[in-house]
């Protein structure tokens, strides 16, 4: 071989040598930007669960809020449900009591009694449901009697024989009544 053939040689060889460098260089930076974006996609990922896991977590206080809420409001309904039975037997007692006996000093002390008991309940969300004339509402109402009555509209109430009861928009006893058809 001549000269000339050996540079081309050895000119080949470097050339070939400058390629692999620039090839491994190229692949060198297009593994950092691989990585590059992996770390990016990683990144968004990891953000993204840490929003989802936020909210999932926002989400239970709020439920676990509503629920204590719920406890407090209702804790006392029982005790408030059996707290009727006297209120009853107290309206009875008014009711069946003998004329002229509303000056008496005992029977105004009786009142007074029933009054503060009734304020108490209401203090604590207790409120009566209204029914006379109303419309028949099922889930306020619990319809014992039907009457034909031409004063009054179809499905309205016209007698209340047992008074109903809501505990903080909650019905716990509905009122008993007779209902015009």
């Amino acid at each position: 071989m001549d000269k000339t053939e050996k540079n081309l040689e050895e000119d080949k060889k470097v050339e070939d040598i400058i390629d692999e460098e620039i090839e491994e260089n190229n692949n060198e930076e297009s593994s950092k930007e691989d990585l590059q974006q992996n770390e990016e996609k990683d990144s968004s990922e990891l953000n993204e669960r840490y929003l989802r896991l936020q909210a999932d977590f926002s989400n239970y206080k709020k439920r676990v809020e509503k629920e204590k809420e719920s406890i407090y409001n209702f804790a006392n309904e029982k005790l408030v449900t059996e707290l009727l039975d006297v209120m009853d037997n107290f309206e009875r007692a008014f009711a069946s009591a003998d004329e002229g006996v509303e000056n008496d000093s005992f029977y105004q002390g009786v009142v007074m009694v029933y009054k503060q008991l009734l304020n108490i309940l209401e203090k604590n969300g207790l409120e009566e449901i209204e029914a006379i004339k109303e419309k028949f509402d099922p889930n306020l109402h619990h319809a014992v009697m039907q009457e034909e009555n031409d004063e009054y509209e179809e499905n309205t109430v016209i007698d209340v024989f047992q008074k109903g009861y809501k505990l903080k928009n909650k019905v716990i006893r509905p009122s008993m009544v007779k209902v015009s058809n």
